[in-house]
Order: structure tokens, then sequence, then C-alpha cells
């Protein structure tokens, strides 16, 4: 009989992986206390120091700031075209 696969919240990895980092306790005490193979550990507590920088930089407030001037002349620029697209009907004689 083949064991099922678990799935690990979000909150849960990263308290494991935050145990690891602390390193109060080795791979295989933290393995057994949470019931998680030690290579899974390893896995998560390198994913989480390599995305630390991250957490700290202000790149993602620059990104959004972005995307919302894109968006805003984006629909900025589909009212114009919808006003000279009416009016062009008007002048044509298209009007509905």
């Amino acid at each position: 009989m083949k064991n099922k696969r678990r799935n690990h919240s979000a909150a849960f990895k990263a308290k494991v992986a935050l145990a690891a980092a602390k390193g109060d306790k080795t791979l295989s005490e933290l393995a057994s206390q949470y019931e998680v193979h030690p290579s899974q550990i390893a896995k998560w507590k390198k994913q989480l120091l390599e995305s630390l920088p991250e957490i700290f930089s202000c790149r993602r407030p620059k990104e959004q700031q972005d995307q919302e001037a894109l968006t805003a002349q984006l629909y900025q620029q589909i009212g114009q075209l919808k006003v000279e697209l009416d009016w062009l009907k008007k002048k044509a004689g298209f009007d509905a």
C-alpha cells in the first residue's frame, strides 16, 4: 500500500524552514518533530534563505506603481479611441 502524498500549507513550511534556519535543532530532530523528511526541510530552508532579500527590497511597490500607471494610460487611450470612433460614426452618418 502506497503512502498518500501530503500537501503542506505555506505557513507550515515557513514555520519549519524558520526553525531550521535558527539552527537550535538538527535537521534530524526537526524531521522527527514535524514528521517531514530532512531533505525536504533542507529544501524549504534554502528557499527561505534565497527569498529573504526580496522581502526587504523596495522593488515590489515600484513594480505595482508601474503597473497602475500603465493601466491608467491604457484606459485613457481606450476612452480617447471611443470618442474618436463616436465622432467618425456621427460624421459618416452611421448614428444608431
